[in-house]
């Protein structure tokens, strides 16, 4: 038996015995729903070519300055991606996921950034989710003008991919009738309007009193943004089991840590093999 064999013997007997399963998901859960990750210039240029001749990171783009500069292409990016995020289909991985969580005597729990929703499309909803950078299917006013968030379901963008702006009337405000925004944390971010993320962290939080012998399985997450990292290793600090599953950033080695170099597609097809 090679290194990475026991490695997924080891993790799915720590999935098996414990009584909780804490997801901890970043951007590599979702790309193998076919989502994209924008690590890197030339990724998100790529994806889009307006972008790329005004010269603009992701850094940029994502931030509450495009809104003010260029509204029309920072809702051509935002837009686009709300799209790509309501025809995507959660892979295989979720439902293995919720099958697993659903066993546990302290069910499931997920903690993520992405901002995609896949979690929720793929029948999460008992579940406590803390979407810690917010999520993109929520809109809220740029101002703003109050602790309003609201829903994105009406707001149907259309995108001129050769420009990546949006052609189609701005969205607005309820409430003053400003420029609305999506309702996720940005670079550089004074005005994020986080009192939905803070009522899903104190469900989470509440969750989080019960278990015993909790597993944290930690599936994509990098290191750039270290959020959920950080949230994943704190469980250690309760004595909790954890797994990483990463083809890079080796976890520090522990007994109650185990590193899985895979990627999420990758691993869940490794597991289902095993389960058999």
């Amino acid at each position: 038996m090679d290194d990475r064999q026991r490695a997924l013997t080891v993790a799915w007997q720590w999935i098996r015995d414990a009584d909780a399963l804490l997801i901890c998901a970043g951007a590599g859960m979702g790309v193998d729903s076919g989502l994209p990750d924008f690590r890197g210039p030339e990724g998100l240029w790529r994806h889009y070519p307006g972008l790329a001749r005004a010269q603009l990171s992701f850094q940029e783009i994502a931030s509450p300055w495009a809104f003010q500069h260029d509204a029309a292409l920072a809702w051509g990016f935002y837009g686009h991606r709300l799209a790509m995020y309501r025809q995507a289909q959660p892979h295989r991985g979720f439902a293995r996921l919720r099958q697993w969580g659903e066993a546990k005597s302290h069910g499931c729990a997920v903690y993520t950034s992405n901002v995609d929703g896949q979690f929720q499309k793929a029948g999460f909803r008992s579940q406590p989710i803390t979407e810690c950078h917010g999520s993109l299917h929520f809109m809220q006013c740029t101002q703003p003008c109050g602790e309003q968030v609201w829903p994105a379901d009406d707001f149907v963008p259309e995108v001129d991919l050769a420009t990546s702006r949006l052609t189609n009337s701005l969205p607005r405000c309820p409430r003053c009738g400003a420029l609305a925004r999506p309702n996720v944390l940005m670079f550089d971010d004074l005005k994020w309007v986080d009192h939905r993320e803070r009522e899903q962290r104190q469900a989470h939080d509440i969750w989080l009193q019960h278990p015993k012998n909790g597993l944290v399985l930690e599936i994509g997450a990098g290191d750039a943004i270290s959020t959920v990292r950080s949230h994943s290793k704190a469980r250690l600090a309760q004595a909790w089991k954890m797994i990483r599953v990463n083809p890079a950033s080796p976890l520090h080695a522990s007994p109650n840590t185990l590193q899985v170099d895979m990627t999420a597609k990758a691993f869940f097809e490794a597991m289902a093999i095993i389960e058999a």
